[in-house]
């Protein structure tokens, strides 16, 4: 069982982001251009963490996680820790996490809380200066795309959770996952631009929609 959850893209009111895009701050050559802009964004970002709490829809996805017996992989674009704090335990970022820090010299990553900056030093190799946000930038591979594909081609059940559809690779996960026998939900705000694609598709708030789907599972079950 699979389920997509979130977009990783940045949208605020904050004046930081005012009169940037996202290429300005989620990209390579945003990095290499202004590295002070773009740590200050992501240290913005990681520090708004404490002001948010996982919702209802967070909280049915880790008590599926915590009672289905079989395979199940929780698959999340979003860069934030909300999954973990509900307490999903079978998950993966693939878009990275902003929690976490990447040093470009030594290749280690870590857990990285507060600031980050041009400055920051790598508690690995000790290098300053080499650090930056464990995220993937546009024009970046998203991380562990074999294993995800292998879950593609193995579920029962895929489950598309508030997501456009139209973000690559992410969007052509149902196309794999209904040609390998899956059955395809999608749980959206509206209809996404791949809707058609799936056998089902439920539109609505995802902390009322995904509870009730839950519940739908787990009585299935017993």
């Amino acid at each position: 069982m699979s389920a997509e959850s979130g977009l990783a893209t940045f949208r605020g009111t904050d004046g930081l982001w005012e009169g940037h895009r996202v290429e300005d701050v989620a990209t390579p050559a945003a990095f290499g251009r202004d590295p002070a802009l773009v740590h200050a964004f992501f240290d913005a970002r990681r520090a708004r963490l404490g002001e948010v709490e996982p919702n209802a829809a967070h909280a049915a996805l880790a008590r599926l996680d915590a009672v289905w017996p079989g395979d199940f992989l929780l698959v999340t674009q979003n860069v934030d820790d909300l999954h973990e704090r509900a307490g999903c335990k079978r998950l993966l970022h693939m878009h990275g996490e902003v929690k976490k820090g990447w040093c470009v010299s030594c290749g280690e990553r870590f857990e990285w809380a507060g600031p980050m900056g041009e400055g920051a030093k790598c508690p690995s190799c000790g290098r300053t200066g080499q650090m930056r946000p464990d995220i993937v930038w546009f024009g970046e591979m998203p991380y562990e795309m074999e294993r995800i594909e292998q879950a593609l081609q193995s579920a029962d059940l895929f489950v598309s959770i508030g997501t456009s559809g139209a973000v690559y690779p992410a969007a052509g996960f149902v196309q794999t996952a209904r040609y390998c026998g899956a059955r395809t939900l999608e749980i959206n705000l509206e209809p996404s631009l791949g809707s058609f694609l799936f056998d089902e598709s439920r539109t609505g708030r995802a902390g009322e929609l995904v509870p009730q789907w839950v519940e739908e599972v787990l009585g299935i079950r017993s």
